[in-house]
């Protein structure tokens, strides 16, 4: 069969390709770049923990050496600290804010890093890889699809047809895959404008990233943020008026003198400026993301990054939910329902976080008026602005997909647990088949469903009695006759879980539904559903090396 062919050598687009590696798909990534990524520490980006630790599992290894995870979050306001985040390097965090002590606990912190060196990291885990083949230089012309795949023709050095069982658009907010298809790309333009510097300097809150709004001394902008990188480089950005004059090198150098002195008690402190830029922000979302055997995801379906939210964080997302589901369906054939639902899961998703974006800037950014002399507004809006940089909230929690065309309908076996169906499911220690004790997190991505039982005790058991006494014998029955690979974990205690309880998993981390004990028919249709029902080519896909002629040229 043929591989997928993925337009754009971004991070969406590398990502994705090792996703269906990991899965048994080849793929051609068509780059229209050299393959060569510049250095620019301005311009970087932030993952919540689950997308860096999906990053990790592709085998990019740069989030280590020149990634951060802030141990902490401060927001200012005028001249005082309204809240102090201390973020938790693994699961969880405790809040330090002297209005309101009590406030629930804070994410896993988020990952800091340079595209650039987080693209590098994609790249070399794509050069250990044999089904991956990387073509630069590569400019996509025309797409024509019929009911057996896709061809994709480029110009450049090695311009060619190309033959794909599908082709999915990573190529970015100007996606040449999204105007070939006719798809609209409607939404608002230059929704938010950040003057924006990398430089190395010492700041009074080493590891912790800053909000302040509203700084005190003259000329400063409406909102400054303040996020470490490693070897001592802080990026800076400077909130813009939206129709603010051009930011000059001298204007910049002010800004940052200015700046850093209002940090550090009116002095400012020796620094080393790095890199410089202007980052525009807009609000787009494509009106389809799938046409037939065309696919898109990243900038090229969805633009969005004001007020805190992630725009690459959404793009990595796009690619943790469609892999396994394009796996699916190049190995065994797949029903409508199961590529479809990727538009509907992720789309809905992005829309509204876009909407809840677009519903509080007015708020956020409305220069004044009477609400802002109400009591605890200025709170409520530091803690809004707050949870979409740290991942939870309207703006920054990860999606929940409870209205899925995947979810199973409810039956009496089901119990409810600590997540509700669709959500992503807790990090908790579990045991693999093979005895050693992981992560669940660590099982993704590797396209099949996890069914996790919940046996209090198990972990002080040796495992060749549990593993043939009680209930396990016959949840391993149930799950060998599931219409789908599934691997059976067993975890100690699950949050709001009863003993002997099952949880069905996806293969990206949301649950399907959770049942009391084993019950292998509910089981079955859960898992018949997350598939999206029988397949339309029931026939397995025959696996064929990347760089063979069926993959390079047109029959």
């Amino acid at each position: 069969m043929d591989p997928v062919i993925i337009v754009g050598a971004g991070p969406v687009g590398l990502a994705l390709s090792l996703a269906l590696a990991a899965q048994g798909v080849p793929s051609v990534v068509l780059d229209e770049g050299t393959g060569k990524e510049e250095p620019r520490p301005a311009r970087s980006v932030v993952l919540r923990a689950d997308m860096a630790a999906m990053v990790e599992r592709l085998g990019c290894t740069t989030l280590r050496d020149e990634g951060v995870r802030w141990i902490g979050w401060r927001g200012m306001r005028r001249r005082q600290e309204v809240r102090r985040l201390t973020l938790d390097l693994g699961l969880g965090g405790t809040e330090e804010w002297s209005e309101d002590p009590d406030a629930p606990a804070a994410p896993a912190a988020p990952l800091h890093i340079p595209q650039h060196a987080l693209a590098r990291g994609l790249r070399d885990a794509i050069s250990r890889q044999k089904l991956i083949r990387l073509v630069t230089e590569s400019r996509l012309d025309t797409i024509e699809q019929d009911k057996d795949g896709v061809v994709a023709h480029t110009r450049g050095p090695e311009g060619t047809w190309w033959r794909g069982s599908h082709l999915v658009g990573c190529d970015g907010a100007r996606s040449t895959v999204r105007k070939l298809l006719g798809i609209r790309f409607p939404g608002r333009t230059a929704v938010e404008r950040h003057a924006v510097a990398a430089l190395r300097t010492e700041l009074p809150w080493p590891g912790e990233a800053l909000l302040h709004r509203q700084p005190p001394w003259r000329g400063a902008a409406e909102e400054i943020t303040a996020r470490p990188l490693p070897d001592g480089v802080w990026r800076i950005d400077w909130l813009l008026p939206p129709r603010g004059d051009l930011v000059t090198p001298d204007a910049l150098v002010a800004r940052i003198r200015e700046t850093l002195a209002g940090w550090c008690e009116g002095v400012t402190p020796p620094y080393e400026l790095i890199d410089t830029g202007v980052h525009t922000l807009h609000h787009r979302l494509a009106r389809r993301w799938r046409v037939d055997r065309v696919l898109l995801a990243g900038d090229a379906a969805h633009l969005l990054g004001a007020v805190g939210t992630q725009g690459l964080d959404e793009g990595l997302r796009d690619v943790d939910n469609l892999a396994w589901k394009l796996a699916h369906t190049w190995h065994h054939g797949g029903s409508d329902r199961l590529l479809d639902s990727y538009q509907s899961e992720r789309r809905t998703a992005v829309a509204t976080r876009l909407r809840a974006a677009d519903q509080s800037l007015p708020v956020l950014r409305g220069g004044g008026g009477l609400r802002t002399y109400l009591p605890g507004a200025g709170r409520g809006h530091d803690a809004l602005l707050t949870d979409g940089h740290v991942g939870r909230g309207p703006l920054g929690a990860p999606p929940a997909y409870p209205h899925s065309p995947l979810a199973p309908e409810y039956t009496e076996g089901q119990t409810p647990v600590g997540t509700p169906a669709g959500a992503p499911v807790e990090d908790v220690r579990v045991t693999a088949p093979d005895g050693t004790t992981v992560r669940l997190r660590d099982r993704l991505g590797q396209g099949r469903l996890l069914v996790l039982l919940v046996a209090p005790g198990t972990g002080v058991w040796d495992r060749r009695h549990w593993r043939t006494a009680g209930v396990m014998p016959r949840l391993e029955e149930a799950v060998d006759a599931l219409p789908v690979k599934a691997e059976v974990l067993v975890t100690e205690a699950y949050p709001g879980a009863p003993a002997h309880a099952v949880l069905l998993v996806r293969p990206d981390g949301h649950l399907v539904a959770a049942f009391s004990g084993v019950r292998p028919e509910e089981l079955y249709a859960a898992a018949d559903a997350a598939r999206g029902g029988e397949a339309t080519d029931p026939e397995p896909a025959e696996e064929v090396p990347v760089g063979s002629d069926r993959t390079a040229d047109m029959h």
